[in-house]
C-alpha cells in the first residue's frame, strides 16, 4: 500500500484551492456594485498597514502609500468617501471574500492560484521578490539557503517564493506581517528574509549599509481585486485604471510613494484574467 507524503507543491496548491472555497460559498451574498457602494457613501478598502511604501499607517494615524492613493482616487472616480481597513498578508483574501471590504489595494500581487480566488483589475503597480541577508552572510545559489534560517510574512508572496526555491529541510519561521519579518532580521531571529523591492531600503535606514539583495525570484505585478463574479466593479476598477494611466495621476502617485518612473505594465498575466468571464 502506498503512502502520500505530502510535498511543499501539493501543499501550495492544496491552500490555493483552500483560499477559493470561501469565495465560492460567499460571492452570491456579497455582489457589491458600483451603484451599491454610491448609495453606501463610501468604499470600503482593505488595505495592507505596515508595509511601506505601498501601504502604512503614519504618525498621525493616517493610511497613506502608493496603495491609499489609488483608493483615495477611486473613491472620488466613484464620488464617495473612502473607508480604509488594515489586513495582515494572511487576511486580504478572506476579508475580501466574507464582504467585509469592498476591494483590495494590498500590494496583491497577480499570482494564478490567487485568482482562483479573487478577481484581479489590470496591473497598476509592479514589485520583484528577494533573498534578503546581511552584506556579510555569503549567498550565492538557492542551495545556500539551507544553511541560513529565513523569515517571511505567512501567506505572502515571499513565503510562496522562498519555499519552492530554498532546499528541503530549510528552516522557515513565518510572522504575521512585513514588519514583523522585518524586525526578525534586524534582531537576529532569522538570518535572510523573503523580501520585496523596498525591504533594503527600510532594513538600512534601521542599520546603515548593512543589508543587500541576493537572490532575485520573480517579477510581480499588483492589481486590485474584488469577488468573483462581481462584473460591475471589475469593468469599473479597469474603467478607473485605464483613466489614471492616461491622465498621469498614477504616475504621480508613483514619483510621490515608489520614487522609481511608472513601469510598462503587460497586456496580460498568465493564468491571472483582468476580466470577468
Amino acid at each position: 500500500m502506498s503512502i502520500f507524503k505530502p510535498t511543499r507543491r501539493s501543499l501550495l496548491v492544496t491552500g490555493a484551492v483552500s483560499l477559493a472555497m470561501p469565495a465560492v460559498l460567499t460571492r452570491a451574498a456579497f455582489a457589491t456594485t458600483p451603484d451599491e457602494i454610491k448609495k453606501r457613501g463610501k468604499v470600503i478598502v482593505g488595505i495592507q498597514g505596515d508595509n511601506p511604501p505601498f501601504g502604512f499607517v503614519n504618525t498621525s494615524g493616517k493610511q497613506e502609500g502608493l496603495d491609499a492613493a489609488m483608493g483615495e482616487l477611486f473613491a472620488k472616480e466613484l464620488g464617495v468617501q473612502v473607508e480604509f481597513t488594515p489586513l495582515a498578508v494572511a487576511n486580504r483574501i478572506p476579508a475580501l471574500t466574507a464582504g467585509r471590504v469592498d476591494v483590495l489595494f494590498a500590494t496583491m500581487a497577480m499570482l494564478p492560484e490567487r485568482a482562483k480566488a479573487v478577481q484581479y483589475s489590470k496591473p497598476y503597480a509592479a514589485n520583484y521578490i528577494t533573498l534578503v541577508a546581511a552584506k556579510s552572510t555569503v549567498v550565492k545559489t538557492n542551495a545556500d539557503m539551507g544553511k541560513l534560517v529565513i523569515g517571511v510574512p505567512r501567506s505572502s508572496t515571499q513565503d510562496t517564493q522562498i519555499t519552492k526555491n530554498a532546499p528541503e529541510g530549510t528552516t522557515i519561521r513565518r510572522y504575521d506581517d512585513d514588519a514583523a519579518t522585518l524586525q526578525a532580521l534586524l534582531s537576529g531571529q532569522v538570518q535572510a528574509v523573503g523580501a520585496n523591492m523596498f525591504y533594503v531600503q527600510r532594513l538600512n535606514a534601521q542599520k546603515p549599509d548593512t543589508f543587500e539583495d541576493k537572490l532575485e525570484f520573480q517579477r510581480l505585478y499588483n492589481g486590485a481585486c474584488t469577488r468573483l463574479g462581481e462584473k460591475e466593479i471589475n469593468a469599473t476598477l479597469n474603467s478607473f485604471i485605464d483613466k489614471i494611466k492616461a491622465n498621469g495621476e498614477l504616475a504621480k502617485a508613483y514619483a510621490t510613494w515608489m520614487k522609481v518612473p511608472l513601469p510598462e505594465f503587460p497586456a496580460s498575466v498568465e493564468g491571472v484574467p483582468f476580466v470577468v468571464s
